[in-house]
């Protein structure tokens, strides 16, 4: 049974996407098709619902399971969907390779997939998504572009969801806008009601807990159209140990993406003065 937040998630996702698919001159629905055999495919919804339970009984960590994934999907979709209206083309597109319809399916793919592996375990699990995931995106990619002539287009937008599933911890190199987004799009999801059921189940001090506690003052994080660059970010939260959440774990993935030159960062104490990081 799907939680009533995994279900509003999952309306905003496909609102979000219908909504980008409407302004674009490709007009195309793969996007839109693909995000949707992501909600609805049994296999994925197992593999997050295992790896949440790893990640909270077993391991202590927050939320890293269907709600997480879901959400991670819609900030980068909302995040492109800025770039798009600011007239900054995709890695694909700068690079003839894809349209940005296939580039909204391989970050939607990334999204979905990318904390696969905390199923065996944390240490690089960002690994292990990609492993797990292959023949899932290979799947859902051939039931959506299933002529032989579309195999190049199956092999790009599998490579670049790849590459955000890999890079989404910002411990190794990529390259795209695409995966850069998704990097970014994690760190976002930082709000206390991902650190709600661990800090309800997890009594007994331990190393890490200032994750939980630093996450559960996080507010609200707002995407929007930013004032110097693209894609604002900022981050409403009600306690300084906020803070640690911003300068830990969001800033230092912002700094390793290649979409860094394209977002600017605020976060601050409610009623106290912003912050400007980037």
């Amino acid at each position: 049974m799907k939680s009533p937040k995994e279900i509003s998630v999952e309306q905003w996702l496909v609102r979000l996407t219908q909504e980008i698919i409407d302004f674009t001159p490709e007009r195309g629905d793969l996007p839109l098709r693909v995000v949707n055999d992501l909600i609805k495919d049994t296999e994925i919804q197992a593999v997050q619902d295992y790896a949440n339970k790893v990640s909270i009984t077993r391991l202590g960590f927050n939320d890293h399971g269907p709600v997480h994934m879901r959400t991670v999907c819609h900030n980068a979709l909302k995040m492109l969907k800025i770039l798009y209206n600011a007239g900054i083309p995709t890695t694909l597109q700068r690079d003839q390779v894809g349209s940005f319809d296939d580039s909204v399916t391989a970050v939607a793919l990334a999204a979905f997939c990318h904390d696969f592996g905390m199923t065996i375990g944390r240490q690089d699990h960002e690994l292990y998504s990609g492993l797990i995931a292959y023949n899932i995106i290979d799947r859902i990619l051939l039931k959506n572009l299933p002529d032989p002539g579309d195999l190049m287009r199956r092999v790009v937008i599998r490579s670049t969801a790849l590459e955000g599933i890999i890079g989404h911890m910002g411990t190794r190199k990529i390259h795209s806008i695409e995966a850069g987004l998704v990097l970014i799009a994690d760190g976002c999801d930082m709000t206390k009601g991902r650190a709600r059921v661990p800090i309800e189940i997890h009594t007994a001090p331990k190393i890490g807990d200032i994750h939980k506690y630093s996450a559960n003052s996080i507010d609200k994080v707002f995407i929007k159209p930013g004032d110097n660059r693209p894609i604002k970010i900022l981050v409403q939260m009600s306690a300084e140990v906020g803070f640690f959440q911003i300068e830990e774990v969001l800033l230092p993935k912002i700094n390793s993406s290649p979409a860094k030159d394209l977002v600017e960062l605020y976060a601050g104490v409610e009623g106290q003065e912003l912050k400007c990081y980037l």
